[in-house]
């Protein structure tokens, strides 16, 4: 199972947009409400998630996903069972993925060190010990990360890749998006 950690202040485009690429996929994820069973992201977008974060089940963790926007980034990082979760999934190789400022969430736990790793521009000072790259997404071993709203899709694809290789590029050529 997958998880991807929503909490108030989230960036919509960055959750919904990776989440229906892994859906097509057929990536098995759930979308897991931090404070709640709804949350609203940072433009006033509401989601009722499938689960809340006292629901999760670590012994079917596959890997996390962290949407990033403001303040939805501090709002994951504030809570133990997300950090929990990606300490565990970083510890046991599983997939660790977070897009825009949620890089910063491992960076500071120093889980980026000596990894090639993006965020949105500013976040940089956050991702303690990583190489920055100069793309829109970078991966390294097990940790995926990405630069922003504009790179969702790719993101997604990304993640769907690295479960079943090349079904990420395939979900992209179906829906019409440009592919690298």
């Amino acid at each position: 199972m997958v998880y991807m950690f929503l909490a108030n202040g989230f960036e919509e485009t960055e959750a919904i947009g990776c989440l229906d690429v892994l859906r097509r996929a057929e990536i098995e994820t759930q979308t897991v409400g931090v404070g709640g069973k709804e949350i609203t992201g940072s433009h006033g977008i509401t989601i009722a998630a499938d689960i809340e974060a006292d629901e999760i089940d670590i012994a079917r963790i596959e890997g996390v996903i962290l949407p990033g926007g403001m303040p939805g980034t501090l709002n994951l990082q504030a809570d133990e069972r997300v950090i929990d979760a990606v300490k565990f999934c970083a510890d046991n190789g599983h997939l660790v993925a977070a897009i825009c400022a949620a890089p910063m969430i491992p960076g500071q736990l120093g889980l980026l060190e000596g990894k090639m790793a993006v965020c949105y521009p500013g976040f940089e000072e956050h991702l303690t010990g990583a190489k920055i790259e100069n793309a829109l997404v970078a991966i390294d071993g097990n940790f995926i990360t990405a630069k922003g709203a504009g790179a969702s899709m790719m993101f997604g694809a990304r993640i769907a890749d690295w479960f079943k290789a090349g079904m990420g590029q395939d979900v992209l050529e179906q829906m019409q998006h440009p592919t690298v």
